[in-house]
């Protein structure tokens, strides 16, 4: 019997696909999927890099997708099941409303995988397929995951591995959020450390730490970053800014042989972060929190949305210079998006604020709500306007050539040079930049 799973690629332009001749960030869930079925074949697309195969003789075709891609997970749904296929759905997205995916499959799994999918599977092998499979987990833990499955593909150097999942703040937005709510699962120690030294075996040196705030527990990531030091490899992950107020877990991580950490600060304008329930985070810090962070000998990437009722045109446009000032390597940004099954979604839709219910225009690049300080045409006008901005050639220069660490890491700085004229690339083709 055969798995064929399918991570979707997103949209631009309609109904183009982004396509990349490499792609950087793997999902684990593919893998993570494969370990827990091991008597089934299991095939892994990844349609970034990879084109679908809809002639595959697969049994069961599993479908996810992140962000955005959920509307091209979709299409592909569809496809499969006029062909007669038995086609099944999950990730974040598909979690979230759960009853829209299933009118284009035959089942989709809520939330956790690791309980439910062998579920699923034992279900189908007796013929009593479920629609929906909903089991959370009480603690998180699985085999090691089947990296064997990306072998081959064009990927980056470095493989995903899993420290705890969910997240113990409120974001009105966040999916992680409205899935877990406020709940953190943490693997065991000696689990994650089992699965950074395979990825060491299988050649690599470095590993992207997926947690959806590694702060979350400090005793935790002390102890943890106590052992990756120990492997002598280095890290990539994202957690809260507030990292950088905490001087011992900060220098713990630097020594553990993290180099990047991404941040969703979100907003320059604490009013907007207050409407978007994250007042815990203080812009007025912000500046010196990223300085901290860089004087740790970390790079920072920042996510950010605009859109926020604290938001205005003005603020829009000084975020640019915000970056650009900040030195921020990676930064990307998206428009205000009320998803539905989030907080956010609940009070745009009780407000009378949402503009079209067509799910195929909730991309992140383009403004679905009404913002409260200006129209929704201007918020994606402007939206477009910082983001060619702080991606011109002049910004890219200050913020990945003239550092004061340049001569230090010429390679690492050149490297985010590369990246950042990649994203610029991008954006003229109208393609919102992303970690995919």
């Amino acid at each position: 019997m055969k798995i064929y799973f399918i991570q979707s690629t997103p949209y631009f332009e309609g109904k183009k696909l982004i396509k990349k001749s490499r792609l950087y960030f793997v999902g684990l869930a593919p893998a993570i999927l494969a370990s827990l079925v091991p008597h089934w074949e299991f095939e892994c697309c990844l349609e970034t890099i990879e084109d679908v195969n809809f002639d595959t003789d697969a049994d069961i075709i599993a479908i996810s997708g992140m962000g955005h891609a959920i509307i091209r997970s979709i299409d592909i749904a569809k496809e499969f099941k006029k062909r007669g296929k038995t086609v099944v759905m999950g990730g974040y997205m598909a979690s979230l409303m759960p009853e829209e995916a299933k009118k284009y499959c035959d089942s989709v799994i809520i939330g956790d995988g690791e309980l439910a999918f062998p579920k699923l599977i034992s279900d189908f092998e007796k013929g009593s397929l479920q629609e929906f499979y909903n089991i959370p987990l009480a603690k998180l833990s699985y085999p090691l995951p089947k990296y064997e499955i990306f072998k081959g593909k064009r990927i980056g150097d470095f493989l995903p591995v899993q420290a705890g999942r969910g997240c113990p703040n409120s974001c009105s937005f966040c999916s992680v959020y409205c899935l877990y709510r406020n709940r953190y699962l943490r693997r065991e120690i000696s689990e994650v450390i089992r699965d950074i030294k395979y990825i060491k075996e299988l050649g690599y040196k470095k590993f992207l730490l997926l947690d959806d705030n590694i702060l979350a527990d400090r005793e935790y990531i002390l102890e943890l970053c106590a052992e990756i030091e120990k492997l002598n490899m280095t890290w990539l992950s994202q957690c809260e800014i507030s990292i950088a107020d905490d001087e011992e877990v900060l220098r713990a991580v630097a020594k553990s042989g993290c180099i990047t950490l991404s941040f969703g600060i979100e907003s320059i304008s604490q009013e907007s972060l207050n409407t978007m329930h994250k007042s815990w985070a203080k812009v007025s810090k912000y500046k010196e929190q990223i300085r901290k962070v860089q004087a740790a000998g970390i790079d920072v990437s920042t996510e950010m949305v605009v859109g926020a009722d604290g938001d205005t045109v003005e603020s829009i446009r000084n975020t640019a210079d915000f970056i650009t000032e900040n030195k921020i390597t990676v930064p990307r940004f998206y428009i205000l998006t009320p998803i539905p099954g989030t907080v956010f979604y609940d009070e745009m839709k009780k407000a009378g604020r949402i503009i079209t219910e067509d799910i195929y225009q909730f991309n992140g690049a383009f403004a679905v709500h009404k913002p409260k300080n200006m129209s929704a045409e201007a918020l994606t006008e402007e939206y477009w306007r910082l983001y060619k901005r702080v991606f011109s050639l002049k910004s890219i220069i200050k913020r990945t050539i003239l550092r004061k660490d340049f001569l230090n890491h010429p390679l690492k700085n050149l490297f985010y040079f590369y990246v950042n004229l990649y994203y610029k690339y991008q954006i003229s083709k109208g393609i919102t930049p992303n970690i995919i």
